[in-house]
């Protein structure tokens, strides 16, 4: 839900910037016509940088989940993961979301709680450099890491914890437990991750 609400505010920053004074003139969804009624689209979040890999996942959960959004410290998970292909992830930073692919198959989506304000979820291309079922932050006062996989060499990494539906972390990407632990049992060290926002 919160990536239609971020989609419908930029379409009112958008049309608020051109010069749109009645709510007549601004059209959030594409027209539809008698001829030809296409399905409505929402206009595209205003991302700071993206490859277009956060969005397709979305759409990726829409079609395999069924789902729009989730609520915070929910996630859903693929009843059989493929065997073959290689795991990746991918997160939005935008929505606070975290996906995970085997090959081409959308496999688990989860939300996610990544740097609060005066901290930093680097954007970017990564991989994960070091897996521990169990780990203690050293930045930052002994904290639990459960299910930690780090993917910089500034401590920033997947982890167990509070997922409470937006950034609230030193910088780590915080998943409810269950999918930690799932996305744990699929990644191994040198697993490509990206995220955008």
């Amino acid at each position: 839900m919160r990536y239609w609400a971020i989609s419908l505010a930029a379409g009112v920053v958008a049309a608020a910037s051109s010069g749109v004074s009645d709510a007549k003139g601004l059209h959030l969804f594409a027209k539809r016509t008698h001829e030809a009624a296409a399905p409505a689209r929402a206009l595209p979040a205003p991302y700071h940088w993206t490859q277009g890999a956060a969005p397709k996942a979305h759409w990726d959960m829409v079609a395999e989940f069924k789902k729009v959004g989730l609520k915070p410290g929910d996630y859903v998970w693929a009843a059989s993961v493929p065997s073959e292909g290689e795991t990746r992830v991918v997160v939005d930073l935008l929505t606070q979301m975290t996906y995970v692919y085997r090959g081409d198959k959308l496999i688990g989506a989860s939300t996610m709680s990544s740097a609060k304000t005066g901290h930093i979820t680097p954007y970017g291309y990564w991989s994960v450099l070091e897996k521990r079922p169990f780990y203690r932050s050293k930045k930052y006062d002994n904290a639990p890491m459960p299910f930690m996989q780090r993917i910089d060499n500034y401590g920033i990494a997947f982890h167990g914890g509070l997922n409470p539906g937006y950034p609230a972390s030193h910088g780590c990407m915080r998943l409810p437990m269950k999918f930690a632990q799932k996305l744990y049992g699929v990644t191994k060290v040198g697993t490509k991750v990206v995220i955008e926002g």
